[in-house]
């Protein structure tokens, strides 16, 4: 029970992560990690977020090399 929740909250924490980078990707706004004074917290943040980028990238280079996907219009 207890296992099954952790990997719940680990994958909900990625898909935050992976969202926040889509997000920063699109539209350039990001989390001012600098504004975090503690060192630990920065710390967290940024590997946080670093890990969203990974699989951002690993989505992207998916889709980019799948015949399932096409580039269409954008609006």
């Amino acid at each position: 029970m207890v296992l099954g929740r952790l990997v719940h909250y680990t994958v909900d924490a990625v898909l935050l992560s992976t969202v926040l980078a889509g997000v920063r990707r699109s539209s350039g706004f990001t989390i001012d990690t600098p504004l975090l004074t503690d060192p630990t917290l920065k710390s967290v943040a940024d590997r946080f977020l670093g890990v969203g980028e990974t699989v951002f990238d690993v989505v992207q280079a998916t889709a980019v090399n799948s015949s399932y996907f096409k580039k269409g219009n954008t609006r």
